[in-house]
């Protein structure tokens, strides 16, 4: 009976919030969409405040452990300022993510035929910096490819047995099959999405009936939050929305597989679009506002460059994701980008709602740069908008 009585009141709930953000959307016109100074201001602001802080790019982070700076945690924070520097090509952005490559000799973090995506993440920057220069020197590609042909030539497929790998690893492929004209990489990717989609945890950690993800296998049901409902960690629904959508980015739409990227990519961001909170952001347990709720900025920014991205590719629907879109990056730059540039309202890393908790806006979580990627994902696409 409890759980009848939680699911239904959920459903009726998100039925309410969507008729009200329904109403709403229909006053939204393009003067509400935020300055594109400003966009690029916090973007910068928030990027001088970590470059000062880490005026050496290759410095080990020392933590309860030491790690090397190619670990994903930094690979999200390049993402985020290659991105931002398509827009805002500043000279300094690339010397700074030329100089952590070099250092790391253009090689994924513990060495070249790691499976793990987390180690592998540091070659979407390899290969952007790649691209920039006119593919003029194959050192940038080479650890890359070979990694991925490695990864290939196993016939293993279920490496990916955590939705955030899909961020991690999912733009690689991609990437290498537009650079290098090769299908095979496409053809992998799938292979690897699809067994995670599908088949981890017993059938898949994609529910299609919520259209959310289950962060791994220890999270499917039988697992419950608080409140009755599955656990949907903001986080790492936020991680599937930018693996899909700069995936989308570089896979061709004659792609066998590419519709589908596209339905889960929609279907994801409709999920999202009723649990926003009234503040902009979302909560980190998206189907669980008692558990640890409050504001969380990584999950939020994730979720803005999705649908940002997704307007501006024509993808999604302009009436009903610009608010959306509006009232959280507004939210960002109000509650969680100090003047100083700090970043309020990160989630330290982990897998669940209760990790680095309790959260607030002077709290320094355990490894901060990607949650600056996170922001700088969202800006490079918010400064898109018209």
């Amino acid at each position: 009976m409890k759980k009848l009585l939680t699911t239904g009141f959920f459903a009726l709930m998100i039925a309410g919030m969507t008729s009200c953000s329904v109403q709403k959307q229909n006053k939204v016109t393009n003067a509400d969409l935020p300055n594109k100074k400003e966009v690029l201001e916090v973007a910068e602001r928030a990027n001088r405040y970590f470059m000062n802080k880490w005026p050496d790019p290759g410095k080990e982070i020392v933590g309860k452990k030491v790690w090397p700076s190619n670990l994903w945690t930094r690979a999200v924070y390049y993402e985020g300022l290659m991105a931002i520097y398509k827009v805002d090509p500043k000279k300094e952005y690339y010397n700074y993510a030329l100089d952590w490559s070099q250092k790391h000799n253009w090689d994924m973090m513990r060495g070249t035929y790691t499976r793990n995506a987390d180690n592998q993440a540091c070659g979407q920057t390899y290969l952007d910096l790649y691209e920039i220069d006119g593919k003029k020197h194959p050192e940038r590609i080479k650890y890359v490819k070979m990694s991925m042909d490695s990864m290939i030539a196993s016939g293993k497929s279920d490496d990916w047995w955590w939705i955030d790998a899909l961020q991690m690893g999912m733009p690689i492929y991609s990437k290498l099959g537009r650079i290098t004209g090769e299908k095979k990489y496409f053809d992998k990717n799938y292979e690897m999405y699809a067994f995670t989609k599908y088949k981890h945890g017993g059938n898949g950690l994609y529910n299609p009936k919520d259209k959310l993800w289950w962060r791994d296998k220890s999270f499917v049901p039988p697992y419950k939050e608080p409140n009755g409902e599955d656990c949907y960690w903001s986080r790492g629904n936020g991680w599937v929305v930018a693996a899909l959508a700069r995936t989308l980015e570089e896979t061709p739409k004659s792609d066998p597989h590419y519709q589908e990227y596209l339905q889960d990519y929609k279907d994801l961001l409709s999920a999202l679009v009723p649990i926003q909170r009234e503040d902009g952001f979302w909560n980190v347990s998206l189907h669980d506002p008692t558990n640890f709720g409050g504001k969380e900025m990584t999950g939020t920014a994730l979720f803005v460059y999705g649908m940002a991205y997704g307007i501006n590719n024509n993808l999604i629907d302009k009436k009903t994701y610009l608010p959306v879109i509006t009232k959280a990056w507004n939210a960002i730059v109000k509650d969680s980008v100090q003047p100083n540039g700090f970043l309020g309202w990160v989630q330290g890393t982990g897998k669940e709602p209760k990790d680095g908790q309790p959260l607030s806006v002077n709290k320094e979580p355990d490894f901060e740069d990607y949650g600056l990627g996170c922001l700088l994902l969202a800006a490079s696409e918010v400064y898109q908008l018209k």
